[in-house]
């Protein structure tokens, strides 16, 4: 039995630069952070009592007996990907829902690379994570998806991730005072709309014409470095806040789906209750409203927003990681798979979308 856990994720800055259709032409990068809510994935060989052959766990519960049976695409496309031949059970638990704009899609698919790796006796890096992650969502799925959210779920942390034209993408992790990031994480509120939407759906709606949002785009871009230079500083982390809103106000105009008057409501509530900024994370259209909130302030949104889901977060910095591991019984008898010897770079990956 194998049980990886992968964390969600909240971007402040810098999201739609990640699409490889944008950043082959102009670069991209984002900063954004890991959190304490999880994705937690738990697989093992099936013995060979049961009348399936493969079982999987989900908001359904599918028993097959061939990998194309399979409905959930990403189990599907993964057990592909990886030449699982033997009988498997998987099931899948999250501490949010799905659909929500946390990167949960993202998040399911690096935690289930890595925990079938760990099956096959194998130790994947967090960039091979990464970049497979990437490799089965936009290529083998054909998801309108960017590249952030399978770095952070791999990685974890808060970073500033950049998204060269060469396709070498690299993490940085931003190196606060504990101070500094425990003031940042006290100002962070997390409210869920109860709007489930399908993120590459939404994304569809602008992901195909990026070129057009120009303008947008590049404003999205360099509040990247606008936002790291706050943090950096030892201006009032107000201004943190603030940015966010604007780059709500410039997100929003890249397409008439990402909002809704229902959001709109809710964040002019926020904002008339005290919250400096926010943004609906994720693609938009619905999910979980992230706000900036001074401490003093906190009680008076919550008041505001009470028909919705309040959800404490913290930051955290481990990223996928294999939790639990109980080596099995192998009852087929076959020799154990060797971990391949090729592992695909960012760059070769970038290369061969492209």
């Amino acid at each position: 039995m194998i049980i990886s856990r992968t964390p969600f994720r909240i971007s402040f800055f810098g999201g739609g630069t990640d699409y490889p259709a944008w950043f082959r032409a102009h670069g991209g990068a984002v900063l954004a952070t890991t959190i304490n809510k999880y994705c937690y994935i738990s697989c093992r060989y099936l013995p060979p009592f049961f009348a399936h052959k493969i079982r999987v766990v989900y908001s359904l519960i599918e028993n097959c007996q061939d990998v194309a049976e399979i409905r959930h695409p990403a189990v599907r496309e993964v057990l592909r990907y990886l030449s699982i031949g033997k009988g498997v059970e998987i099931h899948h638990d999250a501490d949010l829902p799905a659909r929500s704009g946390m990167g949960s899609s993202s998040a399911f698919t690096v935690g289930l690379l890595h925990a079938l790796h760990a099956l096959k006796g194998q130790i994947p890096t967090v960039r091979q994570l990464s970049s497979e992650s990437i490799y089965v969502e936009q290529e083998l799925l054909k998801e309108a998806v960017g590249c952030q959210d399978q770095v952070l779920a791999a990685h974890g942390g808060f970073n500033h991730i950049t998204f060269p034209r060469s396709g070498d993408v690299t993490v940085r992790p931003m190196t606060l005072s504990l101070e500094r990031m425990t003031e940042l994480n006290a100002h962070l509120m997390l409210f869920f709309t109860g709007v489930h939407r399908t993120a590459s759906d939404v994304a569809r709606t602008y992901a195909q014409n990026l070129e057009t949002k120009d303008t947008a785009l590049q404003a999205m871009y360099q509040m990247v470095d606008q936002g790291i230079g706050i943090l950096n500083g030892a201006d009032d982390l107000e201004r943190f806040g603030l940015l966010l809103h604007d780059a709500w106000l410039v997100k929003r105009s890249l397409s008439a789906r990402i909002s809704s008057d229902f959001v709109e409501q809710l964040y002019e509530e926020a904002r008339a209750a005290g919250a400096i900024g926010g943004k609906l994370l994720g693609a938009g259209g619905g999910g979980f409203l992230l706000l900036f909130v001074r401490p003093r302030d906190q009680h008076r949104v919550r008041e505001r927003l009470h028909r919705l889901i309040y959800v404490p977060i913290r930051f955290e910095f481990s990223g996928s990681r294999i939790i639990f591991f109980d080596p099995e019984e192998d009852y087929s008898g076959d020799e154990k798979v060797l971990a391949n010897d090729k592992v695909t770079t960012f760059q070769e990956l970038i290369r061969d979308i492209s």
